[in-house]
Formats: structure tokens, C-alpha cells, sequence
């Protein structure tokens, strides 16, 4: 049974908690999705890390500045395409990064093929399907075309299917490539679920 989405009020939350709260949920587009099991949180005007860093409002960063919930979609190198949840009350330019995705079963074989995965390596090659936030675009067929859509609202969502994540599997560190943020790359403000296989960093 495909999962379904989340009520609206689920993201409106401080950015921290919806962040630890979207691990163990489930991103879909369409029959395709993945178990989220890595994030990283962006805290708007004050974090050198993002991209609303001192309230930098651009068309890029517009999405950002509306209700939580809606995706936000950027580029990175002119080729990965990556997708934010966008977090916080409206006017304040919050996001989450999903870094990471573990495939539900039934898209192992999909996201296979969009990842452009030799035959017959499956087994060897699935956790390089999503461990990445370019990676797990690409496998779920994401794109720019879906910035600013509401993840609340099929086709592509996020879902809760009843899987809760224990405390004691939580872990938080410093954010991945960020090293121009300064002091704020130090930032423990990323988050994942210890021991998945799928998580981009160990």
C-alpha cells in the first residue's frame, strides 16, 4: 500500500524538530519513494550556512520565505538537483536538506535504472542509489520543476507510514561541505539514523 501524506500542520514545527521528526518518514513522487534517514537544518538569516543567510531574498531563495511545507529545489555544480523542506513561519527563510534516503522495496528496481546502475550489481551498488542528496533526486526522478509544491499533496510528499525512529537511534554533527560558513559549518545541525547503511557520511 502506498504510503499516504502527512497532514500540513505536520511541518509547522522549529526547524530543529522537524528536522529530527522528517527521519523515518517516507518521500514519495508518485509509486516511487525512500525512508528518510539523513537531514541537515538551515536556520535562515542568522546561518552562514544557508542561503537566506542575512535575508538574502532572491528568485532562487523566494519559496524560502513562504509557509513551511512547500519544497524547495536548487542546483548544485550545473548538475544535482537538491531538495529542501521548506521549515519555520512565513517570512522567516528556514529549510531542511534531505541528505539521504533508504528505497522502499518496491522502488529498488526504479531507481535503479534512473540511477543508470550496470545489471546484475544490485545488490552491491543499492547503497549508492540515495546516500547523497543529488543521488536521491536523481532516483526519484526529482527536479526543479516541483520547487514550491506543497508536500503535503500528492504526487510527491511526504508520507508517515507508522515506522518511528528510536531516541537512542538518533545522532547529530557538524553539516557536510559547508566550510565557507565559518563557525557555522561546526554547527551540529545535522541529523541521521545510527547505523543505516544509507546515510551519506559515517
Amino acid at each position: 500500500m502506498t504510503p499516504s501524506p502527512v497532514p500540513r500542520e505536520f511541518f509547522v514545527q522549529p526547524t530543529h524538530m522537524l528536522a529530527r521528526n522528517l527521519l523515518g518518514k517516507v518521500l514519495m513522487l508518485e509509486s516511487a519513494g525512500g525512508r528518510i534517514v539523513e537531514v541537515e537544518a538551515y536556520q535562515g538569516p542568522t546561518d552562514r550556512g544557508a542561503h537566506s543567510f542575512g535575508g538574502r531574498r532572491t528568485a532562487r531563495t523566494e519559496v524560502m520565505f513562504g509557509e513551511p511545507g512547500h519544497a524547495y529545489i536548487y542546483r548544485i555544480y550545473g548538475r544535482y538537483d537538491c531538495v529542501n523542506v521548506v521549515s519555520a513561519a512565513a517570512g522567516r527563510p528556514e529549510a531542511i536538506l534531505v541528505r539521504a534516503l533508504e528505497p522502499l522495496a518496491a522502488s529498488v528496481d526504479e531507481f535503479v535504472r534512473r540511477r543508470n546502475c550496470p545489471p546484475g550489481t544490485h545488490s552491491a551498488r543499492i547503497p549508492i542509489l540515495t546516500n547523497g542528496p543529488g543521488r536521491l533526486t536523481q532516483a526519484l526522478g526529482i527536479d526543479r520543476s516541483w520547487n514550491g509544491h506543497p508536500l503535503w499533496q500528492e504526487p510527491f510528499y511526504i508520507a508517515d507510514d507508522g515506522v518511528v525512529v528510536p531516541a537512542s537511534d538518533l545522532r547529530q554533527g557538524p553539516r557536510v561541505g559547508i566550510a565557507y560558513a565559518g563557525m557555522a559549518a561546526e554547527f551540529p545541525w545535522r541529523y541521521w539514523i545510527a547505523g543505516n547503511p544509507f546515510v551519506s557520511r559515517p
